[in-house]
């Protein structure tokens, strides 16, 4: 794959710790890369798979998923249905021909910072080696 290949990744993230954590990456002026585009949710629980569906549909290269560690969820057990939901839409991805490693998920806490830049590196990383997602992308006129 060219080098000149940027993914589009999409990020649902928990309000309370990984959209925390991404802020504290911006603030302490952390690098990583900027094709992710963050999509706060109250809770990485609210995560239905239609929005993991559609953002493959709309072009989205990757999928992140990412909230509180276990046991440190504000709306108690939130990230454990996220977690099972994950799952099987992962097996969902396998089944339709879509590569299983293009969504992620991930516990990231208000406080670390450092991992949310760390997660979105590899992530974009493992992105690339994939190359461009055209399975699920919807059909323009042009195409």
């Amino acid at each position: 794959m060219g080098e000149d290949f940027k993914p589009t990744i999409i990020g649902f993230v928990c309000n309370w710790c990984t959209y925390a954590g991404a802020d504290l990456a911006g603030t302490s002026r952390l690098e990583y890369p900027a094709n992710i585009r963050l999509i706060r949710l109250p809770c990485s629980g609210r995560i239905d798979p239609l929005f993991i569906f559609r953002a493959f549909l709309q072009g989205a290269d990757g999928v992140l998923v990412s909230g509180c560690h276990p046991g440190d969820c504000h709306y108690t057990t939130g990230n454990y249905y996220a977690k099972r939901r994950l799952a099987i839409i992962k097996r969902l991805l396998e089944y339709i021909g879509l590569e299983p490693g293009r969504l992620r998920l991930e516990w990231i806490s208000a406080s670390e910072g450092q991992r949310f830049a760390d997660v979105c590196k590899e992530f974009t990383a493992r992105i690339k080696e994939l190359g461009p997602q055209r399975r699920l992308r919807q059909r323009t006129a042009g195409e």
